[in-house]
């Protein structure tokens, strides 16, 4: 399958590359063609990797992902074709730091709307799904690397596209438990975890660890 990923970063390239180790052909798209991030990185990963502008990756992937930084997930959407992003799934892994006035960063967007919430009425036809926003890059990818059950969260307004990225995060990713937290408005809480995980990765002194929820 082909996948669009929004953003050259650690999160863009650490999911990029998991992709292609599962078969997948990636495009990173950044706001330069000629992002050195990005062709550094396809120049490592060889035929499957390539890199572009946010517009060619969006019309490049079937499915995409938004590993922008949250601050500039707006503007970066802003930069492919209507056509581009259409009845596509959108897998949105962005939160809305802000991390201008140092540590510990601000939520630039909370408690009564969210980044997801704020992409998916600026493209009502693209179908966003918040998802894996609230852990550590590898353990989006590797699951398996932290001992024990724990869980990964998502939601949005179109249950099919939720059962597509269910099947990304299980078949691909290897996620054993998905919990479905139901439309996009629940993407409030899921951001707004981010202070506390902040918090606890400097108390733990790792970012190695997870949320299990238990009743």
């Amino acid at each position: 399958m082909n996948i669009g990923i929004l953003g050259t970063g650690v999160v863009g390239q650490t999911i990029g590359t998991r992709l292609i180790e599962l078969g997948h052909n990636v495009m990173l798209g950044s706001r330069l063609a000629n992002n050195e991030k990005g062709r550094a990185w396809a120049r490592v990963q060889g035929s499957q990797a390539s890199h572009g502008t946010f517009a060619e990756a969006a019309k490049f992937g079937e499915i995409l992902f938004n590993c922008t930084s949250g601050m500039g997930s707006l503007s970066a959407l802003e930069f492919p074709s209507k056509s581009d992003l259409t009845n596509k799934v959108l897998i949105d892994v962005a939160n809305p730091l802000d991390f201008s006035r140092g540590m510990p960063p601000t939520l630039t967007v909370s408690n009564t709307d969210s980044l997801a919430e704020q992409i998916q009425r600026m493209h009502p036809l693209l179908r966003v799904v918040k998802a894996l926003n609230t852990m550590n890059v590898d353990v989006m990818v590797h699951p398996e690397r932290l001992h024990g059950p724990h869980d990964v969260f998502i939601c949005g307004n179109d249950d099919l596209a939720k059962n597509t990225v269910t099947e990304i995060l299980t078949d691909w990713f290897g996620w054993e438990s998905v919990i479905d937290l139901g439309d996009i408005s629940n993407a409030r809480g899921m951001e707004m975890v981010l202070p506390l995980w902040i918090s606890l990765q400097r108390k733990l002194g790792t970012a190695y660890f997870n949320f299990k929820i238990v009743k």
